[in-house]
């Protein structure tokens, strides 16, 4: 029994030792680095790291921006960042309740965890659910992971961390409680899910496009010099925005035709993608995605109502 015990311990250590997410922080500010992720789907070749979370080095101590998909990225980023500087982590601000920005939270629990009051009560309703389907996807890159709650509150407003003030905007079209965060320092915006660049939309939350297409615009008028999407590359110009403004009103119009044509859901979902999104990663996968938690809402507001117009 006991060489079999070493003999399965054997083929699994080397398993979990390769386990490594092996980040690397880049810097693309003044004391501004970013942790990109990459573009694809959530897989056990990815760990989930499909997020890009960063870390500004304030004179007061370092502000994480989002914790990654697991604990074990959590600790990976607390390791990155203890490399780059000996100054403290004082704070994370979480930019909105979905699983590959929040459940590295384990690795910030010694210090203060923000959030938007919404997004702390979504975690708290989804949070559960979401680590588990992320269990499901990435297997071992999970272990240990639990969710972390955020412990204060973010409200809209400056918060001024010595040499950074960091502008915090709340806005919704993405989940309903989605925190943008300006550094009126270096201009860096950090949009969170809010943008997405070269890598399709989700929608599983999202109040509506109309919402979303609002928030696009207000993004766009602040005074950033740097745009740092939740997945996606960093620009410095605004293709971004004009990318995420036209993938949503593109969206928004199929679906209100598909509904006033009385399309059903399975033709919707085969429609046609232009060929100017071709470059966008999972447009195919996304879209199915996007039809399944939109479509009944257009369908929806396509109905007539005879009850309360009818004689009486």
């Amino acid at each position: 029994m006991r060489w079999m015990l070493l003999l399965f311990m054997s083929l699994s250590l080397p398993v979990l030792a390769d386990l490594d997410y092996v980040l690397k922080p880049r810097q693309i500010a003044e004391d501004t680095w970013l942790l990109e992720g990459s573009t694809d789907n959530f897989s056990k070749a990815n760990g989930g790291n499909i997020v890009n979370t960063a870390f500004i080095v304030t004179e007061r101590g370092v502000v994480v921006i989002d914790t990654g998909p697991s604990k074990r990225y959590g600790e990976a980023m607390r390791k990155a960042i203890a490399a780059t500087t000996d100054k403290p982590v004082i704070l994370v601000m979480l930019t909105h309740h979905h699983p590959d920005h929040v459940l590295g939270n384990q690795a910030f629990s010694d210090v203060p965890i923000g959030a938007l009051a919404d997004t702390t009560a979504l975690l708290h309703q989804q949070g559960d659910a979401m680590a588990e389907n992320m269990y499901r996807l990435v297997g071992d890159w999970m272990r240990g992971t639990e969710v972390v709650l955020p412990s204060e509150t973010l409200t809209p407003g400056v918060r001024n961390f010595g040499n950074h003030d960091l502008r915090l905007l709340s806005l919704g079209g993405h989940t309903g409680a989605d925190l943008a965060i300006l550094d009126q320092q270096t201009g860096v915006l950090f949009a969170g899910d809010l943008v997405f660049y070269q890598r399709a939309l989700t929608t599983p939350n999202s109040p509506g496009l109309s919402v979303w297409l609002a928030d696009i615009a207000t993004l766009q008028g602040l005074p950033w010099t740097l745009i740092v999407p939740g997945h996606g590359p960093v620009a410095t110009d605004s293709k971004p925005f004009e990318q995420m403004r036209d993938y949503l009103t593109w969206l928004d119009q199929l679906m209100r035709d598909g509904a006033a044509n009385g399309s059903d859901m399975a033709e919707m979902i085969r429609s046609p993608i232009p060929e100017r999104f071709a470059g966008i990663n999972l447009s195919r996968y996304e879209l199915i995605r996007s039809v399944s938690h939109l479509y009944p809402r257009y369908e929806r507001a396509q109905m007539t109502r005879v009850d309360s117009t009818a004689d009486k």
